[in-house]
């Protein structure tokens, strides 16, 4: 005989409700050990308990865990819907809120930087493909879980970067120094990171995130086996202001050497230089990026877009339009390709074309 345990839903969905409690077994060592997880595993899909659903988001995948709660006023109960209901646009304020903390966490996993503007964007945003979002009761909360596979560097970081950024709130706030905010970047605070927050706190009565590690995957190192959650405040917010602006002011240029494929030309009469933009195929970490040449080197990127050839550009992406924009532009060439090469480059640029990467203006 083993060892078992019993699942009692809470009232209303417990004994008195319209739920049944399950016998779990603990090991394999309990007779019928099969049959009894079937039978508890088919009666979680069917309820209409939202902690049920959870417990079946975390056994589909091994999945850290993060919960978000935002404090909002209770409003009187309406014609519309019970009492403790949160509006459409507060509960679309939290979800917005949380995706940012996520991908502020994929960006700093990726690289340390106080702003990122659309550098490493895409690359984060793929790491996000696989979360999945549990249940948001009243609108007030919202579980996110993100699979160990692929995803225990972003917890991983917003961890760190969450910790981070309250200890640095709390530093300005006590002496009026903001170096704490410098020291953060390691940590992966950032300007996404502090704009996330914004975001997450700014018309409600605090915000507080917790995280819990997958059982599966154990502790990541370095990490408390049970995080202490982080709470925001609205008094942090104008702090929280202070630090995003002094990681945008202080983020530096970028050398680079680009290889991109001419999208898109302008100049204002013939003759003379103009401006291009590039779709990049190498050499930064950005989609698109935005180049004002001298005559001899529009020539040369026209001609390479008449070919249908690629160019390479040296120049600094600058942090004004979120290193988009490259100046200093210099040593333009063509790159070399055969024509199956050419042929399969144009396809894959037909293919991949956002009509959001391509802003009319980086202004």
């Amino acid at each position: 005989a083993g060892r078992y345990g019993r699942w009692t839903p809470p009232a209303p969905y417990g004994p008195g409700g319209a739920g049944a409690s399950l016998l779990v077994p603990e090991s394999r060592a309990f007779p019928d050990c099969a049959d009894l997880l079937e039978e508890a595993l088919t009666a979680l899909s069917r309820s209409a308990l939202p902690s049920a659903r959870e417990v079946l988001y975390g056994l589909s995948v091994p999945s850290d865990e993060i919960r978000w709660e935002r404090r909002i006023p209770e409003g009187p109960e309406g014609p519309y819907g019970p009492r403790g209901a949160a509006a459409w646009t507060v509960q679309e304020q939290l979800r917005s809120a949380a995706r940012q903390l996520l991908l502020a966490g994929a960006l700093a996993d990726r690289a340390r930087a106080g702003y990122y503007g659309a550098r490493h964007r895409g690359h984060a945003e793929r790491a996000l493909d696989g979360v999945l979002v549990g249940p948001v009761p009243g609108g007030r909360t919202l579980t996110a879980y993100v699979p160990v596979d692929g995803g225990r560097g972003t917890v991983t970081r917003l961890h760190h970067a969450l910790h981070a950024a309250r200890e640095a709130v709390d530093y300005r706030r006590a002496t009026g120094g903001m170096d704490a905010f410098d020291a953060a970047v390691e940590a992966g605070v950032s300007r996404e990171l502090a704009d996330a927050l914004i975001a997450l706190v700014r018309g409600s009565e605090g915000a507080r995130i917790a995280l819990a590690w997958a059982p599966a995957a154990g502790v990541p190192a370095g990490c408390a086996a049970r995080p202490e959650p982080v709470e925001f405040s609205p008094g942090d917010l104008p702090v929280l202001r202070e630090a995003a602006a002094r990681y945008t002011r202080d983020e530096p240029a970028v050398p680079v050497r680009v290889a991109g494929a001419v999208v898109r030309m302008r100049r204002s009469a013939p003759g003379g230089g103009g401006t291009i933009r590039l779709r990049v195929l190498a050499g930064a970490e950005v989609p698109y990026v935005r180049a004002v040449l001298d005559e001899e080197a529009y020539r040369v990127a026209g001609h390479a877009h008449l070919v249908g050839l690629p160019i390479r550009v040296s120049g600094r992406l600058q942090r004004r339009g979120g290193f988009r924009r490259l100046t200093d532009a210099t040593d333009v060439t063509p790159v070399p390709m055969d024509e199956v090469e050419r042929d399969r480059l144009m396809k894959s640029l037909d293919e991949a074309l956002d009509p959001e990467d391509v802003l009319p203006t980086d202004d």
